[in-house]
């Protein structure tokens, strides 16, 4: 499940692709248009910066800019950087693989097996998509 920081980070960075070139946006912006509390936002948007994703522009026409094209920014890795993952269990991760506790050795654990298919599968979908990519209604896998 994404939590909030993650799914206000993609809102706003879905906002920073959508005014791509057009120069730096203010922080008012991006919360009124997305619906994000701004003091989050601002904690998030100084992550997003020190990731590498955004830069931020100071003074009166300052705000926040992605720092590489909407095309080349994929959902998958926006959430690794802002969740630190992909899988639903810890024991499931690729990157920050913690076992879990009070379960079975992960050598027999049926549920894991399950769970490593699902973030496979998760990550399939959400390094394909990117900021510049408009999903339909329904998206066909």
């Amino acid at each position: 499940m994404l939590n909030m920081k993650t799914r206000y980070a993609i809102r706003a960075l879905q906002h920073l692709a959508s005014r791509y070139g057009d120069g730096p946006v203010p922080i008012d912006e991006i919360a009124e248009d997305r619906r994000i509390p701004r003091k989050f936002l601002t904690v998030i948007l100084s992550e997003l910066s020190r990731s590498g994703l955004v830069l931020a522009r100071k003074g009166r026409s300052g705000g926040y800019v992605l720092n590489r094209p909407p095309d080349e920014l994929r959902l998958g890795d926006i959430i690794r950087i802002t969740r630190g993952s992909l899988a639903l269990v810890p024991c499931a991760s690729r990157f920050n693989h913690v076992p879990c506790d009070n379960c079975v050795p992960e050598s027999t654990c049926e549920l894991r097996l399950i769970m490593l298919a699902v973030r496979d599968a998760t990550a399939q979908v959400l390094d394909r998509l990117t900021l510049a990519d408009r999903p339909p209604r329904e998206l066909h896998l």
